[in-house]
């Protein structure tokens, strides 16, 4: 590895199993920090037999030598985040003292999910599958310059500037109808905003600087995926944030050129979650298969995900935009038990064949073109020793390491941190 901060992000549609890699590789980092998204994400880490589920808290904070950081590209829920904390207090009583959050990381207000709530209902058939807690109006706020943070809490006038931001957002509102309760849920916001001032409020673009210097190991958890991000994925059914390695530059504060290894996780085959085009989706029988033999609902929301075959243009799209230097493929086990698999290797578009995301991925411009390779039988779960793998993964690996130019330096094959071959 390098040195320098490594960056370790998703390169799909979210739901790689970030959550897993980053709970494995801790114990080599000083830190652990979060750079971008809300409560949205849902990282679930699985290890003897209990299952945890972080929705704003780094995947680090299992492991007692390492600092976590709440970055400022991230938004928060105080409820939701309150609610995190009280369940990991039972497993890790002195979790607070490793977690440091930005002061200038944006808060998610109640009266910030009704205007989604009210975005989504004005789209229609058109939605864009949000998980409605807020999220993409409170990006709207910060962008817009009207955004209030969580250093504001500490400031003699944050009352005032609640109010104001408040009384902005029920103007827009104008006559829709509330889907919950707005005084009790604004009882239970100012409740966790209490709880929130004494923990650790820090400068934390200034601690990563702090740490880097100091030659202290580095790692930015992204969260969503690359094919999610505002910029580079399949806009407009895309998340608010920047997900892509550029996300850990401005999210943490990281130069450029404080950049190591970039991880890139990515599932054997492809999921989505809500609206918007996954051109190797399997609608029938055998992505119902590949549903349930992979557990694909949603850890946040219990939303079944959609699943479709390893869409190759779109993963050398993301290794590119990311620069990706290592590649680490997860839940190979869930295709055990298939005689053929395809691989999406190009597109036709518009009665072209290309190798790249095009602008556009509408269904009647695009057409994915498969390579057929051979499955395998063996149930992988129990498999220890990488060279114990059969040859028809290894072949799959290989073909996905050439095709990306990139190496696969770790095959999952299971959701417990003891089911991780190392092939480097």
């Amino acid at each position: 590895m390098n040195h320098g901060a490594d960056i370790l992000l998703g390169l799909q549609w979210g739901d790689e199993g970030k959550g897993k890699i980053v709970d494995v590789l801790t114990k080599k980092y000083d830190v652990v920090a979060r750079f971008q998204g809300g409560p949205n994400a849902g990282h679930t880490l699985e290890f003897n037999g209990i299952k945890h589920v972080l929705h704003t808290i780094p995947s680090g904070i299992f492991h007692e030598n390492a600092m976590n950081i709440i970055g400022h590209g991230v938004v928060m829920d105080p409820v939701i985040f309150c609610k995190e904390i009280d369940k990991l207090m039972d497993l890790e009583p002195k979790c607070l003292e490793r977690l440091q959050i930005s002061r200038k990381a944006h808060l998610i207000l109640p009266t910030h999910r009704l205007l989604d709530a009210a975005s989504e209902a004005a789209k229609g058939k058109n939605k864009i599958g949000s998980t409605l807690k807020g999220i993409g109006p409170t990006y709207m706020d910060k962008t817009g310059r009207n955004g209030l943070r969580i250093g504001d809490i500490e400031l003699p006038d944050f009352l005032d500037r609640y109010n104001a931001l408040k009384a902005k957002h029920m103007h827009m509102l104008g006559d829709f109808v509330p889907v919950f309760d707005l005084d009790e849920a604004e009882a239970a916001w100012m409740a966790a905003i209490e709880r929130l001032r004494p923990m650790q409020l820090a400068d934390t673009d200034v601690l990563i600087q702090e740490a880097y210097k100091s030659g202290k190991r580095i790692l930015a958890e992204g969260a969503q995926g690359t094919l999610l991000d505002v910029d580079f994925g399949t806009y407009p059914f895309v998340t608010s944030s920047t997900t892509t390695a550029a996300g850990a530059c401005t999210g943490l504060g990281l130069a450029p050129n404080r950049i190591g290894d970039v991880l890139g996780i990515f599932k054997a085959y492809c999921t989505r979650v809500g609206s918007g085009p996954f051109p190797t989706e399997l609608d029938n029988d055998l992505g119902q298969a590949i549903r349930d033999k992979g557990h694909e609902y949603g850890s946040t929301t219990g939303r079944p995900r959609r699943t479709g075959w390893l869409d190759l243009p779109a993963l050398r799209y993301a290794v590119e935009i990311n620069g990706v230097t290592q590649l680490m493929m997860m839940k190979a086990d869930v295709l055990s038990g298939m005689k053929e698999l395809e691989v999406c290797t190009s597109y036709t578009y518009r009665g072209e064949t290309i190798s790249h995301l095009p602008y556009s991925l509408e269904e009647d411009l695009l057409e994915p073109v498969y390579t057929t390779l051979p499955g395998w039988d063996e149930d992988l779960t129990g498999v220890t020793d990488v060279n114990d793998l059969p040859q028809a993964l290894i072949d799959y690996t290989r073909f996905i390491e050439q095709e990306t130019g990139v190496p696969v330096v770790l095959i999952s094959v299971g959701p417990d941190r003891e089911q991780t071959l190392w092939r480097a």
